[in-house]
C-alpha cells in the first residue's frame, strides 16, 4: 500500500509517517519505480505498536528499542530468547505503569468536570 493509505489505515498524518522513516521507526518495505514509499501489513502492524506507544509518553529512542526487541524476537534462537523475553517484560511493566498513572490522571479530569459541572448548575 502506499503512504496514504497506510495512513488512513493507522489513523495517522502523512507527516507523521514521513517523520518515522526520516527516524528510522517505520521504514517502507519497498519502493516503487517512481521512488514512492510501499508498505505491507507488516508494516501497517509495526505503525499501530508506535501509536499505541505515544499516548503512553514513550520516547522515540524507546519506541526504536522495543521495536528492535520485536524484530529480534521474530529470528531469535533459543538460547537468545529469555533475554529478550526480558527486556520485552521491563517494556510490559512500564507500559502498565504508565497506563495506570493515566487512568489516574482522567480520574482527576473526571472529577474536575464534575466540580465545574456542579458550579455551572449552580448559576442562572
Amino acid at each position: 500500500m502506499h503512504i496514504g493509505e497506510l495512513a488512513e489505515r493507522a489513523g495517522m498524518s502523512l507527516r507523521t509517517i514521513r517523520h518515522y522513516d526520516e527516524v528510522g521507526l517505520l521504514v517502507p518495505s519497498g519502493r516503487t519505480t517512481g521512488g514512492f514509499r510501499v508498505y505491507t501489513v507488516g508494516d501497517l502492524e509495526r505503525l499501530l505498536v508506535i501509536r499505541r506507544m505515544k499516548p503512553l509518553g514513550f520516547t522515540l529512542d524507546e519506541m526504536a528499542e522495543l521495536l528492535r526487541v520485536v524484530d529480534a524476537l521474530a529470528t531469535a534462537d533459543p538460547e537468545g530468547r529469555p533475554a529478550l523475553a526480558a527486556r520485552l517484560d521491563g517494556y510490559l511493566d512500564d507500559a502498565r505503569a504508565r497506563h495506570a498513572k493515566l487512568v489516574e490522571r482522567a480520574g482527576m479530569a473526571e472529577e474536575f468536570i464534575g466540580t465545574l459541572g456542579t458550579l455551572r448548575a449552580s448559576l442562572p
